[in-house]
Parts: C-alpha cells; structure tokens; sequence
C-alpha cells in the first residue's frame, strides 16, 4: 500500500469514531489508493469535529516507529547428480547458489524476542519466507541510486525489469479508461462518438461497491479473453479458427505472481516438485515456495546439446549460442529423475516464454517437445507468458519463422490435444495438463495496477482456483478500467461506423495503437544497447523480446583460484564468489546495477541481466557510456 495510504488509514483507525467510513481500504489499485488518500486526509470534513484534531499527531508518531530486525543463517542439504547439483533453492548467504529451494532448513534469532518457549512472537514459516529472497536484493537496496543533482555519481538502477518509456502514452490513457465512461453495450450504434463524451456521473458504477465474482467481472474476462485471441494469434491459426478460449477458464488476479502462486497450489501438493530450465526469475522460487511448499528443482541444459549440432549458429556465437538454453527430453529427464532421488514428485514443468532472463522467446520445436514430455509424463505444463506482448522482432531474420508462438496455441494444434477425452466442445482443447499465466506490469507497464489472468482447461481446478483467488482480487475500479481499456477501439480508424467493440475484426486502442508503438521503442532501446556491446566486443544473447539483454561478462572475473576447475567443473561455491565480487564492483565502483546470473542459477558465472527499458533516455545514455568505461579500465 501507499505510504500515503497507509498512513491515513492508521490515522482514522486511531480515531474513536472509526465506524464513521467503511473500512475497504485494502485495494492494491493506484486509482482508488489516490481515491481513498484524498478522502481520508484532504477532506477533513468526512470526519466528526473531535477525530480532526487526534490524527495527524498519530500518524507522524506512526511513521517514527521502527520494527525489530531479524538475521537469519540457513543450512541446505544438496544432492548431486552426474557431479554437479542436483537440487533447488539455497538459503546460503551467496549471490546464488546452485542449493535447494525447499530442501533447507533456516534457524533465526531476533533481538525483540528469544526466550527458551520459542519464539511467540512471529513464525518460523513467516521468518522463513524472507529468507527466499536473493541476497543481491539487499545489496541494491544499499547502494545510493542515481539523481541528476543528489547523486550524480549513483549507480543506475538496470535491474528491475519495468519499463519507463511509456508515461506519456499510459498516463493520458488510463486517466481517460479510469473516468467512468459509459459502457459499451450502451452506446448508441449509430454515435460511437459519444464514447469520448458521455460519463456515467460518478468515480464508480454502483456495483462496484459491492462483492465482486471473486475471479473477476465477466466484461473484464470477456475483453481479456479476446485481448489474448489477438496477441496470441490463437484466432488467425487454420486449425483453431472455430476455437476461441473459454472465458469460464480465465481468473483474473492481483498480479502474475499471485495466479501462478494459486494455480500451483490447485496442481501440486506440498514438498512436490516444479522443473525450471535455468536460468529463470529469481522470484521463482520466494513465488513457489514461501507459502505453497513447492520444492524448485533446476532443469540445467548447457551439456545436454552436442557441439557441433549447430553448426551455423555454434560458429558465430560460440559458447553464448541461444540452443544451449534450450531445454529437451534429455535435460527434463535429468532434472525429473534428479527431483525422484529427492524424494519429490515433479509435478509441474514451468516455462518462461518468452524468457525472463535471456530475452528471447523459445522456438515452436522447443515448445513442442516440452508439451509431449509434459503430456508423457503426466507433468502439468506452465507457460508464463508475461512478455507475449513485447516481442519486437516477429521473424526470424534468417529462417522467416515466427519468432514466437504461444504454448497454447502450439498445444491446441497439437495431434495429442485433438483426440483428447477431456474436451468437451468449449476452448481451445488444450486438455488438463497444459495452463497458462500473464498480467499487464510488462506489455503495459502497469506493475501497479496488479492485474494478472491464469487460463487452464482443467476442470478439476476451477471452483478451487475461484476460490483461492478472494485473497488477492483486483479492485472493482481496477477491473472497470482494465476492461475500458481493452475494449477500447483504435481511434482515427475509418470503418464506415461498423466498429463492434471488442470483437476481432475491430481495430483496438491496446493492440493495434498502443503495443506496436511500445514494440517500437523496446526495438530502438534494445538495438542501441546492442550496438554498444557489439562496440565494447561483450559477447550477449541476441534478444527478440522482453525487456532486457542476456550478457556474458565472464571475462571479467577474477582469475580462478588456485587448483580450482574451470568451466561447469568449478565449484558453486567459488562461481558466486566471483560472480559477486564482478557484481560488486560493476555497482559500487561504476554505477550498474545488473541482475547477476548467478541468482538466476544461470549454470556458470560473471553472466548479467541488463533492462533496457528501466532508464529515462539521459539515464540510457549515461549507462551506456558507463559500460564504455568499465570495459576500458578492465582492459588496460
């Protein structure tokens, strides 16, 4: 919640007339967080003459109050399989460590409370839950960030993965798709122009003040659903034209993570297993783990490609070639087998695609193999496919093929989907295994909003996944807005006056105005950086989606210790040390701040994650003359 929010809600919670308001102050929307601050501090006379004079003192004394710390050190048991880890998340104190996720156990002392009946005060499974979180977080949370005037010399911020170009077309737009305009099935046919003139009168609908269908509007699902047939091209395929996604199988949450975290929940039970090709999002594991119990094995790929396989590509981009990343039946073998000699069943197999960290998309083989392996197994396959809407490269340069394909639309085609018992006519046929998770923070740059969509065809999990999801609804305003916003029609378009709202022969303002124009400064951002590093000769993964660049650093390492292994034969232990010794010194003494690979349990170390997008165009600038600097004095 806001700061500002939260602290005119302790500031009316301290008043004795605190049944004056009702007490929904629980929204995570930006919209109506502003709303209730300007109700709750800006308008006194909401409040009786004796409240008014009780809480701002309160609310200054609130925010002077600090919470006891807590340290915590952790132990991890590790297995290893054909010498090298086989396991998941580690809760050691390094940048990232090949351990295991849930296969640790973390002791912690707090300096408010240790006495010998335990401790009373909070617990183990909530202190645990922080422990999760990568080290490197802490790290960037120390260091002085960039200011033009305060802190010229600060590191720049490049490793949350938002993106800042789009204020001026998000602005604007959300201002208008947030004001209440009157819904579409009442606009006169024969005026469509009154949809930028007529209001409703009012901040809300009046049903929005009431409890909301907990998976969210029907009209949000419905505009959501056909946003996806659009992005996707779920709709343009010859052998899905008659399908289109069942809207009874979407449930719209309050982000991505809270709908993976609740679809795992409905597939899994605790202590299983989820497969994760690395490297992956580091979030992953705090997602997956902290309260569903998951345990995150790694589905390591570099050594499971033969050299000399591709050829072409294997000439030109050497050890940094894109396939190595690829994960095939031999790597989801390994890694199924690995999470069996643990003792923990794989459930689920979870792809990032397009991928987050490598910012490129999978090839449709790639796909392909992982849902037959999936469907063999009798393993639930996840596609997160929250960069589906920022791919800026759409072919192949050299092949022409499509450079990405969704995993719903390569499953629905699939010959196993069309003989499958358990479709019944409605959706795409996917059948129970194949699911899928996306929001808008990334295509639309609206992190803040917290609007996230999971879609499965298993109907098993649906009233649970309804159900789960009152935890963590998107406000009722929200919801409005988002609907208005996909619904919305691509203005200037000249149609004759047969503009049918959201349907797909219609233009749209988010997919035929909006996401081309992002499509077109993520394309300039990431050839800009690209011609930098092809300038500095740092080798990196050539991106086609997503919001950032895949680098190989290595060179910059510190030399390998005495008598220690190199290449996938080091140590863990002296990877991260040398990961976060490059890590260090690229933030602290030259101002960037990069994700380091070794949290995304990338397999070797000094590989970095640069977002592109998370600079204003002076601090792009500046960053790329950084890393001119950088390269320069590691090479004198």
């Amino acid at each position: 919640m806001r700061g500002a929010t939260r602290s005119a809600a302790v500031a009316y919670l301290s008043r004795p007339c605190r049944n004056f308001l009702p007490l929904s102050l629980e929204s995570s929307v930006a919209t109506t967080t502003r709303f209730m601050e300007s109700r709750l501090i800006h308008t006194p006379w909401i409040m009786p003459y004796q409240c008014q004079s009780q809480w701002r003192p309160f609310v200054q004394k609130s925010l002077s109050t600090t919470s006891p710390t807590a340290t915590a050190t952790a132990t991890t048991t590790t297995l290893k399989l054909g010498g090298r880890p086989c396991s998941s998340r580690s809760n050691s104190q390094s940048p990232s460590s090949q351990g295991t996720a849930s296969f640790s156990s973390a002791s912690f002392s707090s300096s408010s409370n240790n006495n010998e009946g335990g401790n009373t005060l909070s617990s183990s499974r909530g202190r645990n839950a922080v422990s999760l979180l990568p080290v490197y977080l802490s790290d960037a949370r120390a260091v002085t960030k960039y200011h033009p005037v305060h802190a010229p010399d600060g590191a720049l911020q490049l490793s949350v993965a938002e993106n800042q170009m789009l204020e001026d077309l998000l602005v604007p737009a959300i201002q208008k798709f947030s004001s209440a305009f009157q819904h579409h099935d009442q606009i006169d046919d024969d005026n469509h122009d009154k949809h930028d003139d007529d209001f409703i009168g009012g901040f809300f609908h009046s049903d929005q003040i009431y409890y909301q269908q907990t998976h969210g509007r029907a009209g949000l699902r419905q505009a959501m659903g056909n946003y996806l047939q659009r992005i996707l091209k779920l709709s343009t395929s010859t052998t899905l034209t008659d399908k289109t996604l069942d809207v009874d199988g979407i449930v719209m949450g309050a982000g991505c993570n809270a709908v993976l975290e609740n679809l795992c929940f409905c597939l899994t039970e605790p202590g299983d297993a989820v497969l994760l090709p690395t490297p992956y999002y580091a979030a992953f594991e705090f997602d997956l783990v902290a309260r569903a119990g998951l345990n995150i094995v790694p589905v390591h790929t570099r050594t499971f490609h033969s050299r000399g396989n591709n050829n072409e590509e294997e000439e030109e981009e050497g050890e940094n070639a894109a396939f190595y990343y690829y994960p095939n039946r031999a790597s989801l073998d390994a890694a199924y087998d690995c999470a069996l000699e643990k003792g923990s069943q794989p459930k689920i197999l979870l792809l990032s695609h397009p991928n987050n960290p490598l910012g490129i998309c999978y090839p449709p083989s790639v796909i392909l193999e992982c849902i037959q392996w999936a469907r063999e197994k009798l393993v639930h396959l996840v596609s997160d496919e929250i960069y589906a809407g920022s791919v800026y490269q759409s072919n192949h340069p050299e092949t022409g093929e499509e450079t990405f394909q969704s995993v719903l639309k390569l499953a629905a085609t699939s010959s196993e989907s069309s003989a499958d018992t358990h479709h019944h006519g409605k959706g795409l046929g996917l059948g129970p295994f194949v699911h899928f998770v996306y929001a808008l923070s990334k295509d639309f740059a609206l992190s803040g909003l917290r609007v996230g969509v999971a879609y499965s065809e298993n109907e098993e999990i649906r009233v649970p996944m309804q159900k789960l999801n009152d935890l963590c609804q998107i406000s009722s305003q929200t919801q409005v807005t988002i609907e208005e916003m996909l619904s919305s029609p691509h203005r200037g378009q000249s149609d004759g006056g047969n503009t049918t709202y959201g349907t797909f022969g219609s233009k749209l303002w988010s997919t035929d105005s909006f996401l081309p124009e992002n499509h077109k400064r993520i394309k300039e951002r990431s050839q800009t950086l690209q011609n930098v590093l092809q300038e500095c000769q740092i080798p990196f993964l050539k991106g086609d989606s997503g919001l950032f660049l895949w680098m190989d650093l290595s060179e910059f390492l510190p030399e390998l210790p005495k008598g220690e292994a190199s290449g996938l034969a080091e140590s863990q232990e002296s990877m991260d040390a040398r990961e976060r010794v490059l890590y260090l010194e690229l933030m602290k003494e030259f101002g960037l701040l990069f994700t380091p690979g070794r949290s995304m349990r990338n397999e070797l170390p000094g590989f970095f994650r640069c977002v592109f997008t998370a600079a204003s165009e002076a601090e792009f600038a500046l960053a790329l003359e950084r890393i001119k600097c950088f390269v320069t004095a590691k090479r004198k």
